[in-house]
């Protein structure tokens, strides 16, 4: 067996140096990840950025596609054939038709890559021709990525951590209680490890819905294929004993398989290739759902960033294992302020990931945060209220379909005036709630080569993929 794992390793490692090698010295490949936790837009970033790379009127801030070096971007079939394809055209579908819906949310890994036709820069400009660059987008669920954090952790200080964490949130009481019922050095039994499995992933949901970010293990709230497997049927225990035979015993087995062939594979086949990565966050969602919703955000940022490897990429690095050079954190749903709010919004995602940021510094990733919107729902408005102007934006509800204006309250100048109280414990915002509205998207009549409306997409990909461009 330990001939056969080498001989396995050193395959892969064959095959890596000659595609590495192929896309070095012919047809560069960018790998872009694409990740966020729930609701924070992952599926509308990537159908929206395609079009807008395909469709490139609305792309200013993109240079190599504001100076029309930028030939031509089109689809073609992705390197990957055991990965599903990433459904851009159904995507597209949905926002842009004469009854736009916002798309089915990322619940796998899919993959699309866009080729794009690019004169070189400068002096090159006369002395070669266009070269074609691929870009591989990867999309792939953020509870996924959280789940990386697992590998360092044995069953006993992942119980600690989970039960601390539930018995801190009001969604986990339900699960507190019914743990408490049992004994985790009593017989095994199947019933009992199901119930247990089915009262833990209730409250992830729960917690989920509540706001909160860190809701692991990451695939029972995304089980695809192995929903009822054994690798998914364990929840946390209270400490004790922990006998052959015993509820706590398999349960630690089971966490350990639950690695060893989930988290790891997905880890080797996918998140260890990329080599530039988006993380989507919703910021707003979180300051809405309250000081304990932001610091498990916040949590859960850095630790997203500790699970990848940041380092510079070069020559030699491509050929023997990449590392992501560029990570992009983006607060999603700007178009739900006003204007002359987004430096704000940007000010508190800066804040949210300083920790991260710091880390991936040191190691000499490239890191940025931005405020964007995929694609824009709203439009603006100044209304006067109470004698003064004040900035609004105006969309069709998801829930009703009415029209409605929002002022979700202002975001403070200081990012620490939110983000201190989150670290304190505070419960709820000294200064009142900040409101929020879903809104649907807006019929788009679109003109000849123009994607779909945003707000610093084309900043985004200038930041994640510009120097690859020139």
């Amino acid at each position: 067996m330990v001939i056969g794992a080498i001989a396995d390793t050193l395959g892969r490692g064959i095959e890596g140096v000659s595609g590495a090698v192929s896309e070095t010295f012919f047809e560069p490949v960018i790998r872009l990840g694409v990740t966020g936790l729930a609701r924070s837009g992952k599926t509308v970033f990537i159908t929206s950025l395609v079009a807008n790379l395909m469709d490139r009127g609305r792309m200013a801030g993109l240079e190599a596609a504001a100076s029309g070096r930028i030939e031509a971007a089109f689809l073609q079939p992705q390197p990957d054939d055991t990965v599903p394809r990433f459904d851009f055209e159904s995507h597209l579908a949905a926002m842009t038709g004469a009854e736009p819906h916002w798309p089915d949310s990322t619940r796998s890994v899919s993959e699309l890559r866009l080729s794009l036709r690019v004169r070189p820069k400068g002096l090159l400009s006369g002395l070669s021709g266009p070269r074609t660059v691929h870009l591989d987008i990867v999309d792939y669920p953020g509870e996924w990525l959280l789940d990386l954090a697992l590998l360092d952790m044995d069953f006993t200080t992942w119980s600690a951590r989970a039960l601390a964490r539930a018995e801190a949130r009001a969604e986990g009481a339900a699960y507190v209680a019914q743990v408490r019922g049992s004994e985790p050095g009593e017989k095994l039994d199947d019933v009992t490890a199901k119930a247990l499995a089915e009262g833990w992933t209730a409250y992830l949901r729960a917690a989920r819905a509540a706001g909160y970010s860190d809701c692991t293990p990451g695939r029972f709230l995304l089980p695809g294929d192995l929903e009822g497997s054994p690798a998914l049927t364990f929840a946390p225990l209270p400490p004790g004993t922990a006998p052959r035979g015993s509820l706590a015993r398999e349960f630690a087995r089971r966490f350990e398989a639950y690695k060893s062939q989930v988290v790891k594979p997905f880890f080797r086949s996918h998140f260890a290739r990329i080599d530039r990565q988006v993380v989507l966050v919703d910021a707003l969602g979180a300051i809405h759902a309250g000081p304990p919703a932001l610091e498990d955000l916040r949590q859960a940022l850095t630790g997203i960033l500790g699970a990848f490897r940041p380092g510079r990429n070069s020559f030699l690095t491509s050929i023997l294992g990449r590392r992501v050079d560029k990570i992009l954190f983006a607060a999603t749903k700007a178009d739900h302020l006003h204007h002359d709010q987004h430096a704000r919004l940007q000010a508190i995602i800066e804040a949210l990931v300083a920790d991260a940021q710091r880390r991936a510094d040191f190691s000499g990733a490239q890191t940025g945060a931005m405020a964007l919107a995929s694609l824009r729902a709203t439009v603006e408005e100044t209304r006067r209220i109470n004698g003064a102007d004040l900035g609004v934006v105006r969309g069709k509800l998801l829930e009703d379909g009415r029209q409605a204006a929002l002022h979700p309250g202002d975001l403070p100048q200081d990012p620490g005036a939110l983000l201190s109280p989150a670290r304190d414990g505070a419960r709820d915002w000294l200064d009142g709630d900040f409101g929020i509205m879903r809104f649907a998207p807006a019929p788009l009549s679109l003109r000849r080569g123009e994607g779909p409306p945003h707000i610093r997409l084309d900043r985004a990909a200038e930041f994640l993929i510009g120097d690859k461009l020139r």
